[in-house]
């Protein structure tokens, strides 16, 4: 059995949309990692979707919190602003 090295990742351009969901929650203080993802899924869903308010977003990832959920949808906001989405 042999061992090839793992193939290489390009990443993807800052200003995607992906990138701009997961680094608005990126300072969100969650009890664990697992959790700042699902909230960065939800915003990436709403940012694409659009259907409900970012706080069923918020609401529906399910994430363990640190912080209050009206405090977290705040800085997400604010975050959004700064990285230049459309919300």
């Amino acid at each position: 059995m042999t061992t090839k090295a793992p193939s290489s990742v390009k990443p993807a351009p800052e200003q995607t949309i992906e990138n701009i969901a997961y680094a608005s929650v990126k300072n969100i203080p969650t009890v664990e990692p697992h959790d700042q993802d699902r909230l960065g899924y939800n915003v990436w869903r709403w940012l694409k979707l659009k259907h409900d308010p970012l706080e069923v977003a918020v609401k529906s990832a399910g994430a363990r919190l640190l912080i209050p959920e009206a405090e977290a949808i705040e800085k997400i906001r604010e975050n959004l602003k700064q990285l230049g989405a459309s919300i």
